[in-house]
């Protein structure tokens, strides 16, 4: 648990709130005082969703200290049952209802017994693990809920599909261009001929879960959301699983390549035949990916050489990082991310990539870095967005935290071959170029404190000197164009030039 203004990851509730929300029918309990029920609005704000988020809190207050929150707890549950008719419910506390140290698991219990849905208590220890963590470690856990109660009830249908086909894992609500990816990945898997099982947790149903081991093996597009299911379901199904994100030219072709292999070694135990994926990788390479000929162009190779900083989630920014160096040339000073449970892997990724390794989660060391380092240009997340505006240095966004600026109405995924698109033109977007530098020299920058006037004439007849620009910065800009206004007008009528 950690207090902060800005934090990279939220608390471990949201993490649970996310996957909840993210499976059709289910429904969320926050065991929560006021104040940490925000989820609801981020969600609806964010992601523009026309319906009601499905997840309530059951307010701790007063009189619950005083009393006890089991009855209000239980209550809560069997009133979200009869209204809403949810497959199932997911309790779960809040960092701050933890330091209460009630027995929600007993709530459940009582609750499962009256109840027409599925109950289960979110089991993520809150003062240990972030967001991140949380959101993961529930998947695996609604999932092998599920293939659990198959087991006991006998249920079990062991056989796989008889084409090849994969579940997609990782994909929920407030993920970074997620529902983008998503549709980039439908698109190549159908190009392959592989027919998609399940896609979870994003539009899945809980009570399909059965059937995910009939799928040949599982794809994990991020490696923050969706590994320990994938890895659960390797321990006890034997199925195997692909974690490479399919990001970037090189990447793209390693992915495809690691689902030719599946494909087949399967094929060998069934009917189906063996593939070839080469011809398409040169295809899509050389004709419908833009970015591998773009990185050959003159206008890429004017990027050689220049400095940038990369920080993010593991997945992104060490995909990215790559993607500067190997396929655009452009040298990374520093690639760092905030998530620390996987800086063993992300380091082994990005050795030799770059000058430096960050892991951190404290934005201002991030901050001093940057401002350090002076790169040409940041790739980042949200925050290092208001880092760079503050030294005035470009920033590309590649990375959650997410804000709706994160959530484009057109297309822009950062998987698959239209992904290196997006990416190629994002970096390239993201300098200051050419005649740009000059031009920016001569107009006075990016500064948006400096007070411009609206006139585009040079013939102005009054000059201000820069202690009056300074007095005229430090007014609120809502007012300030009205005060400089009314200073000329002023000036005018008794003569003054200066």
């Amino acid at each position: 648990m950690k207090l902060a203004y800005w934090m990279y990851a939220g608390p471990a509730h949201i993490g649970t709130l996310r996957v909840a929300s993210s499976f059709k029918n289910v429904h969320a309990i926050m065991h929560a005082p006021l104040g940490d029920d925000y989820f609801n609005v981020m969600r609806s704000m964010l992601e523009r969703e026309r319906d009601f988020t499905a997840a309530t809190a059951s307010i701790v207050d007063r009189h619950v200290l005083a009393r006890g929150s089991q009855e209000r707890v239980v209550d809560n549950i069997l009133r979200k049952d009869k209204e809403e008719y949810p497959d199932l419910i997911i309790l779960t506390p809040t960092c701050t209802s933890s330091i209460l140290q009630e027995d929600l698991q007993n709530f459940v219990n009582r609750a499962s017994i009256i109840s027409n849905s599925d109950v289960i208590f979110a089991d993520v220890d809150h003062y240990q693990v972030n967001e991140i963590q949380a959101a993961d470690r529930t998947l695996e856990q609604v999932v092998r809920y599920y293939l659990d109660r198959c087991h006991r009830q006998e249920k079990w249908d062991q056989f796989l599909t008889d084409a090849p086909s994969v579940n997609i894992i990782g994909i929920f609500t407030l993920g970074f261009h997620n529902q983008h990816d998503c549709r980039e990945l439908r698109r190549l898997l159908r190009d392959l001929d592989i027919k998609i099982n399940q896609i979870i947790p994003e539009g899945g149903s809980v009570e399909d879960l059965q059937n995910l081991p009939k799928a040949w093996f599982n794809l994990i597009p991020y490696r923050e959301v969706g590994l320990m299911t994938a890895m659960s379901l390797n321990k006890e199904y034997g199925m195997p699983y692909i974690s490479t994100a399919p990001m970037g030219a090189v990447d793209m072709a390693e992915w495809i390549r690691h689902i030719q292999k599946n494909v087949n070694t399967l094929a060998l135990s069934s009917s189906s035949k063996r593939v070839d994926y080469e011809p398409y990788i040169d295809g899509q390479t050389r004709f419908v990916s833009q970015a591998a000929w773009f990185s050959r162009s003159i206008d890429c190779q004017n990027l050689t050489g220049k400095e940038t900083v990369v920080f993010g989630d593991t997945t992104h920014a060490a995909s990215i990082t790559k993607i500067l160096v190997r396929e655009m040339g452009i040298r990374v000073s520093c690639a760092g991310t905030y998530c620390k449970h996987d800086a063993k892997w992300f380091k082994e990724q990005i050795q030799g990539f770059c000058d430096e390794i960050l892991i951190t989660d404290d934005h201002a060391e991030v901050g001093d870095m940057i401002a350090r380092m002076k790169p040409s240009a940041i790739f980042g997340t949200q925050m290092e967005r208001h880092i760079g505006k503050r030294l005035d240095i470009p920033c590309g966004v590649i990375s959650a935290p997410v804000h709706i600026q994160n959530f484009p109405l057109g297309y822009r995924p950062f998987l698959g071959y239209e992904g290196t698109n997006q990416i190629a033109d994002l970096v390239y977007n993201s300098f200051a170029l050419g005649m740009e530098d000059h031009l920016l020299d001569i107009f006075g920058g990016h500064d948006t404190k400096e007070i411009i006037s609206k006139s585009l004439s040079t013939n102005i007849g009054l000059i201000w000197n820069p202690e009056s620009r300074l007095e005229l910065s430090k007014i609120p800009r809502f007012a300030r164009e009205k005060v400089e206004r009314n200073t000329d007008k002023f000036a005018r009528q008794k003569g003054i030039e200066t």
